[in-house]
């Protein structure tokens, strides 16, 4: 929490920009403009993710740019920027005249890394958005293959990064809020840091990744890789790692695995896996794997806590 706010007033903020992020009411706007002036780190990223969400909803674009601009390219914290960025991507075509400022924090070399690859990867699909609106392309659905109109197309592609036409769209967004909230009561065991988690395997991680003083996302919602929406169970921003635990041992939850590390290496993802096996040895395997990639991590002071079990989650161990 941000030692400028109060503790009460702050849970009220995240809770608020948390359920505008659910919405779908590109009248929130205004609200979630005024939350990215909080003096929460927290509650601007929360704000920032929540704008991006509502692109494919009728938000108006050149209001949420005017928004985003000043948290993508200035803000004090680098992933509060980098999810403004990742936000002011989606309104494409309306965020083109600000495509050289984008430009000069992908080169500035005092920005985070992870934060000059977003503003490079936001500069790159703003281009996009307006070559194809001077072209006038045709497209067709990804999912029935019927022609869509530029509107159809705008709108799924603000908010899947794929075509799909009206009716599609809808079902689409069904399916993806149905498992939202399957995941979401999934998460039953409290971490250390308050996070919520689906297995004990995932609660050690998250224990050991706060006590060694490492930044991490969990269960980042749809990052898109080759046109496939994932979700990595831990994300660590800092570092650009994702962390896959490998819970269950199933032949469809195998074949799932196998799918999402294929779409991690096309893309080029720093991926580490872990499985149950590794649990008794957790400290030994992160810091082993995370040196692989390039990242020491200083030996605790102390036994860590995450060696000991709890109770495990739903599905897995």
């Amino acid at each position: 929490m941000n030692s400028q706010m109060d503790r009460g007033e702050h849970h009220q903020a995240v809770q608020r920009a948390l359920e505008l992020g659910r919405g779908t009411d590109p009248d929130a706007l205004p609200e979630l403009t005024r939350l990215l002036a909080m003096p929460s780190a927290e509650i601007r990223r929360l704000a920032a993710s929540a704008i991006g969400k509502l692109a494919g909803f009728g938000a108006d674009p050149a209001e949420a740019v005017r928004a985003l601009l000043p948290v993508a390219l200035r803000d004090p914290h680098p992933q509060t920027q980098q999810y403004a960025l990742k936000a002011l991507k989606v309104y494409g075509a309306a965020a083109q005249i600000h495509l050289h400022d984008l430009d000069d924090l992908a080169l500035n070399e005092r920005a985070k890394e992870y934060v000059r690859r977003a503003a490079h990867s936001a500069a790159g699909a703003i281009r996009e958005a307006v070559r194809l609106a001077a072209a006038g392309a045709v497209h067709r659905c990804a999912r029935c293959g019927r022609s869509v109109s530029p509107e159809e197309h705008t709108r799924s592609e603000q908010a899947f990064q794929r075509t799909f036409c009206d009716r599609c769209f809808d079902e689409v967004f069904l399916e993806r809020r149905n498992f939202d909230a399957k995941v979401e009561l999934n998460k039953t065991i409290a971490a250390k840091a308050g996070t919520l988690v689906q297995s004990d395997g995932e609660r050690l991680i998250a224990d050991w990744l706060m006590e060694n003083g490492i930044a991490f996302r969990y269960d980042e919602r749809f990052r898109i890789l080759s046109g496939h929406a994932v979700r990595p169970d831990f994300y660590l921003p800092e570092l650009d790692v994702y962390l896959e635990y490998w819970g269950m041992d199933t032949a469809d939850y195998k074949i799932g695995m196998l799918k999402k590390q294929q779409l991690y290496q096309q893309e080029g993802k720093r991926l580490i896996s872990l499985h149950p096996a590794d649990k008794p040895r957790l400290d030994t395997v992160l810091r082993s794997k995370l040196a692989l990639l390039g990242h020491t991590v200083a030996p605790p002071a102390r036994p860590s806590a995450v060696r000991h079990p709890g109770r495990p989650g739903v599905g897995e161990q």
